[in-house]
């Protein structure tokens, strides 16, 4: 048997400590969270940075390193900082130090290393190792050279040798969710499937309970299957509540693909236990006759600019679309010889209420809109150009010719915003690898007092 504690659903949006705390006393063999995923976007894998502040990473990785410390229990945590490169996993290990320093902590501690390079992607593209996963785009060797980023995301075999080295902190690169809650019960023997199927189920913390918010889970694993159990004061796990969460980011609520074979749940059985638990037992392992692991890439696409205009007439609010169409129709036909090279110009649309906030007095129907502008291309001083080129539109264009000129409110000055670097994932890929270690580098560094 084995009890993984998941504290939340990833490090940095915030771990309960009284959930935290009740964890602890039911003695987990290992405490496991999530650091990220590519849910916001490719701006973190592209530039290898954190979404979450250092200061509240921090703050909860204290949490944790202090509750190992007082049950003598690994401390594990996949894709760092968001992204899961290895600036990432670099970076929460220096947190790390500072704690262990702050704290008195010796401590070992493994750090497996993601990040591909690219020139040897390339040349596993072009023997055959890399294929596509249905909807990936089409692909070249120079794709995958422009990448600022690729990882490899890790699945249990990788963090299985991570935990082997007798680390009492794991920092991963790139993982899978479910790889990090599994490997522990894999290791020791656990039901394959079940170890699988109860770490899709606690990925995100107690977001297969009635209260995702409440943060912690604990899975207790075993020969047969897995058992499900929040931490939080009053929280309660269902079968309704468990089964769905196979239909959470998965487009096959029975089927789930893992570095090494896929989950297959079409005959699990969920039973309430203990009032507020869920038992769970039928669910398959299946081994593939190859290993292979998803590739993330992510590539520069240009440098964007966005500009913000508050719209109050209410006959402009009211022919809105009409008067998108129209400025851009015009802009692009006056202003076309004054720019350079490839852009792209896209107008969003924005909520209510930006001009007055708090004191505005019009409560009934819609009487405000804020555009949004944003203009992509090559450089950052083409895109603002390009942007300082339509301010006069945004501010003044009319609906008609023969109309008195109307003013339209820019709620900062300058309204131009320079986004900086535009990221874009290029790669939903699979790596064919002949030994599960050839894609990673593991480290085992002694850090402390």
């Amino acid at each position: 048997m084995v009890k993984v504690l998941i504290p939340s659903g990833a490090l940095g949006i915030s771990v309960d400590p009284d959930a935290l705390e009740r964890g602890l006393q039911m003695q987990p063999d290992i405490i496991a969270i999530d650091g990220g995923s590519t849910d916001s976007g490719p701006h973190y894998l592209g530039t290898g940075t954190c979404k979450y502040s250092r200061a509240s990473v921090k703050r909860e990785w204290r949490l944790l390193m202090l509750a190992r410390a007082r049950l003598g229990v690994p401390l594990l945590i996949g894709t760092a900082g968001t992204c899961g490169t290895d600036s990432m996993v670099d970076w929460l290990l220096d947190i790390t130090r500072e704690i262990a320093a702050e704290e008195g902590q010796s401590l070992r501690v493994a750090a497996l290393y993601c990040s591909q390079d690219t020139g040897a992607v390339a040349q596993s593209f072009a023997g055959g190792a890399v294929s596509a996963l249905p909807g990936a785009p089409e692909i070249s060797a120079k794709t995958i050279t422009d990448c600022s980023n690729i990882v490899a995301l890790a699945g249990a075999e990788q963090i299985r040798a991570a935990l082997a080295t007798g680390a009492e902190i794991v920092i991963a690169g790139r993982s899978t969710d479910t790889a990090v809650i599994a490997a522990l019960p894999l290791a020791r023997g656990c039901h394959p499937g079940g170890a699988w199927h109860g770490a899709k189920i606690g990925e995100c913390g107690a977001l297969a309970t009635n209260n995702p918010a409440s943060g912690s889970i604990l899975i207790e694993f075993d020969d047969e299957g897995f058992t499900v159990q929040p931490t939080g004061e009053g929280v309660l796990a269902t079968p309704t509540t468990v089964f769905a969460h196979m239909l959470y980011e998965n487009t096959d609520p029975f089927i789930l693909y893992e570095p090494g074979g896929h989950l297959d749940v079409t005959e699990a059985t969920y039973q309430p236990v203990n009032g507020n638990s869920v038992r769970v037992q039928g669910s398959v392992w299946n081994p593939d006759a190859r290993y292979t692991v998803k590739l993330e890439g992510a590539q520069m696409a240009g440098y964007q600019t966005a500009s913000l205009v508050l719209v109050r007439d209410r006959r402009y609010v009211g022919a809105i679309t009409q008067w998108i169409q129209q400025l851009q129709a015009t802009f692009e036909q006056r202003e076309g010889d004054n720019i350079s090279g490839d852009y792209t110009l896209e107008f969003r649309l924005i909520g209510a209420n930006a001009t007055l906030g708090g004191l505005e007095t019009q409560v009934e129907g819609a009487h405000e809109i804020g555009v949004l502008s944003i203009i992509t291309a090559p450089t950052q001083q083409s895109a603002n150009d390009i942007a300082k080129l339509l301010n006069p539109y945004l501010l003044h264009y009319a609906l008609t010719p023969n109309e008195p000129m109307p003013t339209f409110a820019f709620p900062f000055s300058p309204p131009e915003m320079d986004r900086g670097a535009l990221h874009e994932f290029v790669l939903n890929h699979v790596l064919e690898l002949a030994d599960p270690m050839d894609a990673f580098r593991l480290e085992v560094k002694e850090i402390g007092a």
